[in-house]
């Protein structure tokens, strides 16, 4: 049994890598110059309606049908839908922006320059920007594939934490194209390892919502589009001091979360 789930998940992750790379990586090529593709495709690649970002639904749902039939499906997009989180909807909605927030406040507090907000100049736009970056930039085209799928199979075989770190992993590498695509945001110009730590802490958070939530993937997608949101409104990825700072509290925050919930579920409860 052990070894069919270690199969699924590695099933996931060829479907998700092979779904969004299929798109990713001739873009890449082309960014790189090393491919001379119609002027269309180069604009179908680089536009909005690429479906790269889509392989980890994608791929969630095909395998859980492929395992599970129409009810598993069924199963993880209900949990998609679980939006009763109680006290948690704080946590999830004020942890990142906290977090990232703060970074940028202690790197002022050390004499560093504040980088121009420009988000904060446009405060209309910000709730609009928070619905449109958890249905088109990210949470829900992931979330489902990387904490609804990923996660739950890993902690079977081995404790939460362990669990949360490989999704992370995962996550972090399924973006390696998008590190030889110039016009990719600030996280894909910085080294590769720095994307990786923050996957792996980030996603420990995430499932850290999810796991006190009965398994919610609405939790980690509202708390994955609040991570999003709050790089944008406070760009601490523009100041080195600052993104430093943030991976420290990223790492306390880990800690909290590990000392008070504990590895093994990462909410406290035991699993039957």
């Amino acid at each position: 049994m052990r070894n069919e789930r270690s199969g699924r998940v590695g099933i996931f992750v060829v479907a998700a890598f092979g779904f969004s790379w299929l798109f990713w990586i001739p873009d890449a090529l082309i960014a790189q110059g090393l491919w001379n593709a119609p002027e269309v495709l180069r604009t179908f690649l680089a536009g909005p309606f690429n479906p790269a970002p889509w392989g980890p639904l994608v791929a969630a749902i095909g395998v859980t049908f492929a395992f599970q039939g129409g009810s598993g499906v069924k199963e993880l997009l209900r949990r998609g839908l679980m939006v009763r989180l109680g006290k948690w909807w704080w946590v999830v909605l004020l942890t990142f922006p906290v977090l990232i927030g703060g970074a940028l406040a202690l790197s002022a507090l050390l004499g560093e320059p504040m980088p121009e907000f420009v988000a904060l100049a446009q405060p209309v736009a910000l709730p609009v920007a928070l619905v449109v970056i958890f249905f088109l930039g990210g949470p829900l085209q992931e979330e489902f594939g990387w904490r609804g799928y990923a996660f739950e199979h890993l902690r079977r075989n081995h404790d939460a934490l362990t669990a949360a770190i490989l999704a992370g992993l995962i996550w972090g590498l399924w973006h390696l194209p998008l590190f030889f695509v110039p016009r990719a945001e600030d996280y894909y110009n910085r080294p590769l390892w720095g994307l990786l730590l923050t996957t792996v802490l980030v996603g420990v958070i995430l499932a850290w919502f999810s796991a006190n939530t009965k398994g919610s993937v609405f939790a980690a997608m509202l708390g994955h589009a609040m991570f999003n949101w709050s790089n944008w409104v406070f760009p601490a990825l523009g100041s080195d001091s600052a993104a430093l700072i943030l991976f420290g509290l990223y790492f306390l925050m880990v800690g909290y979360i590990v000392w008070k919930f504990g590895r093994k579920t990462l909410s406290g409860i035991t699993r039957a």
